[in-house]
């Protein structure tokens, strides 16, 4: 293993690990806003991604642990641990985030500023619909069986256009010679627009896994052509 995966590996571990301390241990009686804390700020894991260096690490001993770690954290969990941050909301929402990483991490580790943005698609911006769309709600809209308010919508636009400008700016800045990527307003338009709409129709929590992917293809295909 080498040195910056194995910092990789720490500094994942001790922030996941000091964000769970504050959500359960300091936020414990507010339970919406303890399970969102926790899946808004684990999204910061995009500004850690540059320090790993192999592939397998990032993907099975960063982002993978995190898939049977929090399935035995949830409702299902065979071990039947009470746990109130998956109890407050969808069941297999952290399990399903744990997945996106680790497929992201897997297809794109040579290129992480995409994986930076389908992790900001389903922290920032769906946490944020989340949180916004929970306490200021009022206009609500329902497809395929799923609650969602305009508020949210408009909350998880406008968080993902910001985040994503702000994660391109910062691996343009540690990447000078590669030129990732020139800032294209159009991309930060369209792409938080689409991770929008998938996590508008996504019923039972899968929008972890729609908004993400969404958002990270589109952003992909989208640097293509333009």
């Amino acid at each position: 293993m080498l040195s910056g995966d194995l910092l990789g590996l720490i500094i994942v571990y001790t922030y996941v690990a000091i964000l769970l301390f504050i959500s359960e241990k300091l936020l414990y009686q507010y339970k919406v806003l303890s399970r969102k804390f926790l899946h808004i700020m684990v999204g910061n894991v995009l500004f850690i991604l540059p320090l790993f260096e192999t592939r397998w690490v990032m993907t099975f001993l960063a982002a993978g642990p995190f898939i049977p770690l929090t399935f035995l954290m949830s409702p299902y969990s065979p071990l039947k641990i009470k746990d109130k941050i998956s109890s407050s909301g969808h069941g297999l929402g952290l399990v399903y985030y744990a997945i996106s990483w680790a497929v992201l991490a897997f297809l794109f580790f040579d290129k992480p500023w995409i994986i930076a943005v389908g992790i900001a698609a389903m922290s920032y911006g769906d946490g944020m619909a989340a949180l916004i769309g929970t306490r200021f709600g009022k206009r609500k809209y329902n497809i395929f069986g799923e609650t969602k308010s305009i508020e949210g919508s408009v909350a998880m636009y406008i968080s993902l256009i910001s985040v994503m400008w702000i994660a391109l700016n910062y691996y343009n800045f540690i990447n000078p010679n590669l030129n990732i990527l020139p800032i294209n307003y159009l991309i930060l338009l369209v792409v938080p627009f689409m991770a929008t709409i998938f996590e508008a129709i996504t019923p039972k929590g899968l929008d972890n896994l729609t908004a993400c992917f969404s958002a990270t293809f589109l952003y992909y295909f989208l640097t293509l052509v333009l």
